[in-house]
């Protein structure tokens, strides 16, 4: 059961990676993006991003803290799950305190419905004018770039505690 729990989070966990790797490896790119372009491609990533997110990071959190109260405490892979764990909850709050407030205002006029209306209504109205468009890009891009080392440090953390 051990196994198979640290198989599960390890997957989750790079699922969540893969997609804010994927982000910040298109940063270089993007930066050269004029305004009307780069705005127009932010809308694409939902409703998928959104998904992943749904299984790679919070299915990521919950299995890696099952994970962690499955492991006996005090050994050298009781604490690389909980680095894991933390680097999975700094990597989350990184979402909710930087980059969804600007989803919000990428998507402020794309129609949501459901779940997504439901999801996207969090917070605050998200983002400010279309003046600050380059402040917000550039809040967006390397909130990505934190996520991705939070979900690679939080694999690594993973994969090393499997094989100890």
């Amino acid at each position: 059961m051990h196994q198979a729990l640290q198989i599960l989070a390890t997957v989750l966990v790079a699922v969540g990676m893969a997609l804010s790797l994927a982000h910040a490896l298109e940063l270089p790119g993007k930066l050269r993006l004029p305004r009307e372009t780069y705005v127009a491609v932010q809308s694409i990533y939902y409703p998928g991003f959104t998904i992943g997110g749904l299984f790679g990071e919070f299915g990521a959190i919950v299995a890696t803290l099952v994970l962690l109260i499955a492991t006996p405490a005090g050994g050298a892979a009781f604490w690389l799950i909980l680095a894991a764990f933390v680097a999975l909850l700094v990597m989350h709050a990184v979402y909710w305190l930087v980059t969804h407030p600007v989803n919000k205002f990428w998507l402020r006029e794309q129609e949501m419905r459901g779940v997504g209306a439901a999801f996207f209504g969090v917070g605050g109205r998200g983002g400010s004018d279309e003046a600050d468009w380059a402040a917000l890009r550039d809040r967006w891009e390397y909130s990505h770039v934190a996520r991705a080392v939070c979900a690679t440090f939080s694999l690594t953390a993973l994969v090393t505690a499997a094989v100890l």
